[in-house]
């Protein structure tokens, strides 16, 4: 038997925590990223004095571990903020015997799953892991914890079934999944869990029929099925379960009401009902109609009409004078008779819920005199006209009326001219009418005596703001997005009680100080929140101090000007200042400093030049212990770093885009409590080592990308105190090894090391955690990285594996291609392309690049497993063999890269099918047949299509010329014969000398729904200019616009159809077999750098228009039977006579042959 100390406190016996479970705890400790000091408490001798632990009285035992995070989210300045851990759940907990009670929620464990070991913790009877970033399945273990009572893994990425064992936890109560990736059925074994009271399984990707197993627990209170994608009828078991009290049904699937819907009836103690998204709902309004307790109910998206309520008639309404909350929304009434139901049938609402249905019309006369109890009215989206907003004034007891979405069209300053009398302006406390396209003035709602919250935003409100009166009790003003002008009124600083007033992306102009001189009546002591970016407000950085009260203050993307004069106050209470994309010079002023309650100040993209240390030295006052987050991005401030350690809470630093110099200090100290530190793109240069990083536990998103000459040298066996979710270090000197201490890193996301100079070998532990990972962004391009990736079983999701420019080699591991972007380009990879067909794809890269390797085979026939993909590029590599028909159902496809292989046969029909097709480059392969006409009837959005070098035989099709947006088509050194098409007039975007949309700086995109937003990609093409074969990319392919037919077997004469395509930059005739004259106008392609018509048959003079092309670089006529005169001109002249030669009765400079007559020949 262990024998336990005890101590006397407060004079009663304390049991001291037994010996071997706080080694236990502490070698949990040990495994725990603890960045908050969450566990701090942990080092006395006495564990159950430990923040989170509680023992048994009597024998010592951990009996309770609460460990829970804390995450907050401010949505007005989207930014979180919170107490967490990380890192790994150590398996000693195993030694905690009598543990019943264990709260890991909200911490951060990403990329992990759920460990096994907990499963052993047989006392358990408390177990939340919620919202810990978990993911893979809920391990079967478990089903073992026979005592358990409360489980919850909700807010996770868990996937996988639910596991049928959990149907074995006989004492469980309370059971909650919800948001996680469940898929499959619901297990029936549920169903077994009859002290189960709370089951919450919605946002999931369950799917099947409903078990009706569900409708033996009988002490169930709360069901939550919602989001998910079940089908078939709902069981009318579910009937049993008559202690339910809340349920909630639908949001996803194709579910009935089967019988009738006659078992909802049953369901005697029901007081919410929300049933969404089931089809066949109004069969069963009676059964509905009879739910005596029912206090809320809510029935969306159900495809309910009007003619659902008038099948139900007041004798089957046993809630008519229960129900308080009515939620109708997201369905298709289209008549204001709900009104008239709504009034006779349950007076008694205090909510009532229409929002996106489309009802238009008038409310009947009596509606307002009957809702006595009514306080809050939604009816967002709809297609009311002005007239209803005036109807629902009448409704003395209403608090809340949103009207937003609907198409009111028309000023409302007549309309509430005329509402003097309505009882509704003495209740009315919140009024939206956002989007609901308002025009004309902003009107006096002074009328509304208790009116505390107004959005009018995303109107088109215009003019002036006239100086109206605001309602007196006004808390929040929202104008935004709106057409207003001029300055803000002198009456709205008169509202003595305005706490937020939000008027971003108008078109306010004038001076700010003149704006803040209008706020500074008595609403100077109220305001909390201002919000006034995206106008056209001048002027310099005003004094604030007079608003005592601001604690949130928007002034970006305006245009503040000059430098912030010194004198010049914040409030004292200001926690958020951001003055963001101005056009502020000079430095921070002092005063700055001295704002003690400043937790967030963003200055980004301004011209604030001073010198970095004097900037932190004016921030050296009292907002040194405040700050949290300082961004001085983009600017154009210089000097070198200071000692930073003097701001004692700042967590994100942004210094990027600067022009920091100097070296970087050894002994500089970064602020203990730093998270985040971006330095990126500055000219900093020196050795970053250990003792710079050595506090900065807290530490997750590092970016010193772009200096190039930092170098980090860290000792050998130099263990982080951080673990890092953004690694940018682009162009640093990380080299020559492969930097060991990143091996110690396991949480990054998103890591960037290329150029960075490193020559060695990828060690087999990195690629093994990077295996384990899932979402990582990655790029180690541009390095020397060399030898074989290793083989790992997993096929985890990536968003972008980038490992260009190295000298990899073997085989290409399967797990590479479970990414959204894969790049391997410029390596030694060889062997087949099977490894992207086997096994199960899970298909989502949208873009794969393995140019220039050596690889070899056939392309395999497996794209149908690729849905996704808009970008690939195998080009220069040694494939063989016929491209493959499944090419074709690639629709997605933008940009098609094959060139420089041994492809054979034709160009496959399917790929007609890829009508999103950018640019095809099938170039320098083998590849014969003609070329089809359905490239130019399909593939109508093409820009660049090169076939050059291949073997294509016969004429050019006519469709070809449906190409209209076509800007290089390269069809040189094959077999092509005939005349050229004169329909090239067609080819629209060669007759405009303008850029496409974008401009010089478009970029190409592509949308997959495994991104959020738009995804840019590259294109890139070879071109035989001035001589050489070169690469264009990206911009300087968008100003190329390039015709090459040269080297094939053309005959007839040159169309002078040509002289319409004036945006050519490049054309190359030679090689072939024209005849005929030059066309007389060739010199309208004022553009042209680069012409070649040689070595054809072509007869006649040089046309005099030629001189007109100021901007040619190349020019061959050379070996044609071209006569007379060459055209005098500076430019014609200052070719080489190479450029003319072989036409043996051609003359004049700079030939030596001259001309003697205006006709030598005769």
């Amino acid at each position: 038997m262990v024998c336990l100390v005890t101590d006397v406190v407060y004079g009663e016996k304390e049991v001291r925590c037994r010996e071997r479970e706080r080694e236990a705890l502490l070698r949990f400790k040990a495994a725990i990223v603890d960045r908050y000091g969450i566990l701090s408490s942990w080092t006395t001798p006495h564990c159950c004095r430990w923040k989170g632990i509680r023992c048994s009285n009597l024998t010592g035992h951990i009996l309770m571990l609460d460990l829970h995070g804390e995450n907050y989210f401010n949505f007005d300045i989207e930014y979180i903020s919170g107490r967490y851990m990380s890192g790994e759940i150590h398996k000693s907990l195993m030694e905690l015997p009598q543990l019943e009670y264990l709260n890991l929620s909200f911490n951060s464990f990403p990329d992990s799953n759920i460990p096994e070991f907990i499963g052993s913790l047989s006392n358990l009877r408390y177990l939340d892991l919620s919202s810990c970033g978990f993911d893979g399945k809920i391990p079967t273990q478990f089903g073992s914890l026979s005592h358990l009572k409360y489980l919850s893994l909700a807010d996770n990425f868990l996937e996988g079934p639910i596991p049928r064992q959990l149907g074995n936890l006989f004492q469980l109560q309370h059971l909650d999944l919800n948001n996680n990736r469940f898929e499959g059925n619901i297990p029936i074994q549920l169903g077994n869990l009859s002290h189960l009271q709370y089951l919450d399984l919605r946002h999931n990707h369950l799917e099947g029929n409903i078990p009706s197993q569900l409708g033996n627990l009988f002490q169930l209170q709360h069901l939550d099925l919602r989001y998910n994608i079940f089908e078939g009828n709902i069981p009318s078991q579910l009937g049993n379960l008559s202690n339910l009290h809340e349920l909630y049904i639908g949001n996803g699937g194709a579910l009935k009401i089967g019988d009738g819907g006659q078992w909802l009836s049953n369901l005697i103690s029901l007081t919410h009902l929300y049933l969404s998204s089931i089809s066949n709902l109004y069969h069963s309004p009676q059964m509905i109609g009879k739910l005596p307790k029912l206090r809320e109910l809510s029935l969306l998206n159900c495809s309910l009409t009007d003619d659902f309520f008038r099948s139900s008639r007041p004798s089957i309404l046993n809630f008519s004078t229960s129900l308080t909350v009515l939620d109708l929304s997201e369905n298709t009434l289209m008549s204001t008779m709900i009104f008239q139901w709504v009034a006779n049938f349950t007076p008694n609402l205090v909510e009532l819920h229409l929002s996106l249905n489309l009802i238009e019309g008038s409310v009947p006369n009596h509606f307002d005199l009957v809702m006595n109890s009514l306080e809050h009215l939604n009816l967002l989206f709809n297609r009311f006209k002005v007239e209803v907003f005036q109807s629902f004034m009448n409704i003395c007891t209403l608090k809340s009326l949103s009207m937003g979405g609907n198409s009111l069209n028309q000023s409302l300053s007549p309309i509430l001219h005329n509402l003097s009398n309505a009882c509704a302006r003495n209740s009315l406390q919140i009024l939206d009418l956002s989007f609901s396209k308002i025009n004309g003035s902003f009107p006096d709602f002074s009328i509304f005596t208790t009116l505390k919250i107004l959005d009018l935003s995303s109107n088109q409100l215009s003019g002036k703001i006239p100086e109206s009166i605001l309602p007196s009790r006004l808390e929040s003003l929202s104008l935004s997005y709106n057409f207003l002008e001029g300055e803000i009124p002198k009456s709205f600083g008169n509202t003595c009680t305005l706490r937020s007033l939000h008027m971003s992306y108008n078109r306010l102009s004038g001076q700010f100080s003149l704006i803040f001189q209008h706020l500074s009546e008595c609403a100077k002591n109220a305001l909390q929140y201002l919000a006034l970016p995206g106008n056209n407000i001048n002027g310099t950085f005003p004094d604030l101090s007079g608003f005592s009260n601001l604690q949130i203050l928007d002034l970006s993307k305006n245009q503040l000007s000059g430098e912030i004069p010194e004198g010049n106050q914040l409030p004292s209470q200001l926690e958020f200042l951001s003055i963001r994309s101005n056009t502020l010079e000079g430095g921070i002023p002092k005063s700055f400093g001295n704002a003690c309650a400043l937790l967030w100040l963003n200055m980004f993209n301004n011209s604030l030049s001073e010198e970095f240390p004097l900037i932190v030295h004016h921030l050296s006052g009292c907002a040194r212990y405040s700050l949290e987050n300082l961004n001085l991005g983009r600017n154009q401030i210089n000097g070198t770093l200071p000692d930073l350690s003097i701001f004692l809470s700042l967590k994100s630093l942004y210094l990027d885009g600067n022009k920091l110099n100097g070296e970087f200090p050894n002994d500089i100290q970064f602020p203990h409590q730093l998270e985040e530190l971006y330095m990126q793109s500055n000219s900093l240069k020196g050795v970053l080592s250990d003792y710079q990083f050595a506090n900065l536990s807290k530490l997750y998103s590092l970016d010193l990308s772009g200096n190039s000459l930092l170098s980090l040298t860290f000792t050998q066996n130099w263990v982080s105190p951080f673990q890092l979710r953004k690694i940018g270090l682009e162009s640093c000197i990380l080299g020559p090894t492969f930097p060991k201490w990143l091996q110690t890193q396991n949480e990054f996301r998103d890591l960037d090391i290329s150029n960075a100079g490193i020559s060695d070998m990828v060690p087999k532990l990195f690629w093994t955690k990077l295996a384990l990972r899932k979402w990582v962004s990655m790029n180690i391009s541009c390095n020397s990285l060399y030898g074989i990736i290793p083989y790992f079983p997993t096929k985890n999701p990536y968003s972008s594996l980038i490992l260009g420019s190295n000298q990899f080699e073997g085989p290409i591991p399967p797990f590479l291609r479970s990414s959204t972007l894969l790049d391997l380009s410029n390596n030694k990879f060889s062997g087949s392309l099977s490894f992207l067909c086997v096994g199960d794809p899970i298909g989502i890269l949208y873009q794969l690049d393995l140019s220039n390797n050596n690889l070899s085979g056939q392309i395999p026939d497996c794209w149908s497993h690729f849905k996704s993909l808009a970008f690939m590029d195998l080009s220069q590599n040694q494939l063989s063999g016929k491209i493959p028909t499944s090419v074709g159902s690639l629709h997605d496809l933008r940009a098609l890269f094959l060139r420089n292989n041994n492809l054979i046969g034709d160009i496959p029909f399917s790929l007609r099918h890829c009508t999103k097709l950018v640019m095809i480059d099938i170039a320098e392969n083998n590849l014969s047949g003609s070329i089809p006409g359905w490239i130019g009837k399909k593939l109508g959005n093409l820009e660049y299509l090169s076939l050059r070098r291949n073997q294509f035989r016969g004429n050019l099709p006519l469709q070809i010329c449906f190409l209209r947006n076509i800007q290089l088509l390269d069809l040189s050194l094959n077999k092509l014969s005939g005349q050229i098409p004169k329909c090239i007039k067609k080819f629209t975007s060669m007759t405009q000398k303008t850029y496409p949309e974008g401009g010089p700086w478009h970029k190409y995109i592509v949308q997959t729904s495994h991104f959020f937003g738009l995804q840019s990609y590259d294109l890139n093409t070879f071109l035989t200019w001035k001589g050489s074969h070169q690469m264009f990319k990206n911009s300087v392919l968008l100003l190329l616009k390039s015709i090459d037919l040269s080297s094939n077997y053309f005959s007839e004469e040159i169309p002078k159809e040509f002289e319409i395509l004036i945006g050519l930059v490049s054309l190359n005739l030679s090689r072939n077999n024209l005849s005929g004259e030059i066309p007389s106008n060739i010199g309208k392609l004022s553009l042209l750098e680069f012409l070649d018509i040689s070595r054809n048959e072509l007869v006649g003079s040089i046309p005099n228009s030629l001189i007109e092309i100021d901007r040619l670089s190349v020019l061959d006529l050379s070996h044609n039977h071209l006569v007379g005169m060459i055209p005098q001109s500076t430019q014609l002249q200052s070719f080489n006579a190479s450029s003319y030669e072989d036409n043996l009765n051609l003359c004049g400079s700079p030939l030596d042959k001259l001309c003697i007559s205006k006709i030598p020949w005769a």
